[in-house]
């Protein structure tokens, strides 16, 4: 596994990140937003951790809104992971390729905890 960190779903997503950039300090990096001005995706990064942010999209809601992400280090480890989380669990995102150039996935697991698996493949 070559990482672990929190991802946030929120409303105003750069509002929100500016919050918390003022709050610990750091750098916002890799602000993506749609045609529309929503923040697809955007990370803070401080020290050697990063927490991930995105908007809602009207798909999350308070309390419901972190996420673990997951970047995988090769396409095994990925898919192993992916089959063992959806056991009794639920898949809110099948594998597949992505625009971006990953192979990902978004999943809940038995105990009810969202994990978005990415492997980076470009």
């Amino acid at each position: 596994m070559r990482s672990a960190s929190p991802y946030v779903f929120v409303d105003n997503c750069i509002e929100v990140i500016e919050f918390y950039r003022n709050l610990f300090g750091g750098e916002i990096r890799n602000i993506q937003q749609d045609d529309d001005g929503k923040c697809l995706y955007a990370e803070l990064s401080f020290g050697s951790s990063s927490i991930h942010f995105s908007d809602t999209y009207g798909q999350t809601q308070k309390g419901d809104n972190v996420r673990i992400s997951l970047e995988c280090e090769s396409e095994k480890e990925i898919r192993r992971v992916y089959q063992s989380l959806i056991v009794d669990g639920s898949i809110t995102f099948e594998l597949q390729q992505t625009s971006w150039g990953a192979l990902h996935a978004n999943v809940v697991d038995q105990f009810g905890v969202g994990w978005l698996l990415n492997l980076q493949q470009s």
